[in-house]
């Protein structure tokens, strides 16, 4: 029998010698070595995933672009983020990649149930969406919106936890991000996950003011939970 998930918090921490780091030890793990979760934050820096399109990062600037072998499009990480990397053996797990992205997006919509936030699923585009106009009210997604709209409907949902993992041998990292309290301005220099004019939010902007440790705790306690 495995020993349960339990998270570690890092604090701040470099995004590229984490990411070594959870290569190296998905790379040296063996089949009964116990799963980790990693929480931290980053300093500033763009990721670009393995679909990456160059066009979809606008205006980077001073901030560094990194490229990765995760899923999905450029995205940010920065001060005031939550980072979630999960180091899983999903065939010990019993559960395909479909279902550990499910499981770690609804570890991220109950984090901000915690906090009075109703987050949403968009069919085709991973990650979790708010309401902009009503983050708290407790409505399903309007029927029949999907990924397409996000660029056609840039005021009716803001992205505030994106999604972006890889696997290997069957085990997970990389992982998933939510937004605390940043300074948002470097997501107008990109299309965040490749949506142009998607906006992306965070608790503070939406209201909600609870500090980084806090709302770092609740996610791995969800994380924990939805993983086991």
């Amino acid at each position: 029998m495995t020993a349960p998930l339990s998270a570690q918090l890092l604090g701040r921490v470099d995004y590229l010698p984490t990411v070594a780091a959870m290569q190296d030890f998905t790379a040296q793990r063996t089949p009964d070595a116990p799963d980790q979760l990693w929480i931290c934050e980053h300093p500033p820096v763009f990721t670009q995933g393995l679909a990456g399109k160059p066009e979809h990062l606008l205006l980077p600037g001073e901030i560094p672009v990194v490229q990765t072998n995760r899923g999905g499009q450029v995205t940010y990480h920065g001060p005031g983020q939550v980072v979630a990397y999960p180091l899983l053996d999903l065939k010990r797990a019993g559960y395909f990649v479909k279902e550990y992205v499910y499981r770690l997006e609804e570890a991220a919509i109950q984090t901000l149930v915690h906090f009075g936030v109703t987050g949403l699923r968009v069919p085709g585009a991973p990650g979790i969406y708010v309401r902009l106009q009503d983050p708290f009210s407790h409505a399903r997604l309007e029927a029949g919106f999907t990924s397409k709209e996000l660029e056609t409907s840039p005021t009716y949902l803001g992205k505030i936890a994106a999604l972006g993992i890889k696997v290997s041998r069957h085990c997970s990292y990389h992982g998933v991000a939510l937004n605390v309290a940043m300074d948002l301005e470097p997501f107008g220099r990109i299309n965040p996950c490749g949506y142009a004019g998607l906006q992306t939010v965070d608790l503070a902007h939406l209201g909600v003011n609870v500090a980084w440790t806090e709302a770092a705790q609740v996610f791995a306690h969800k994380l924990e939970k939805y993983l086991a």
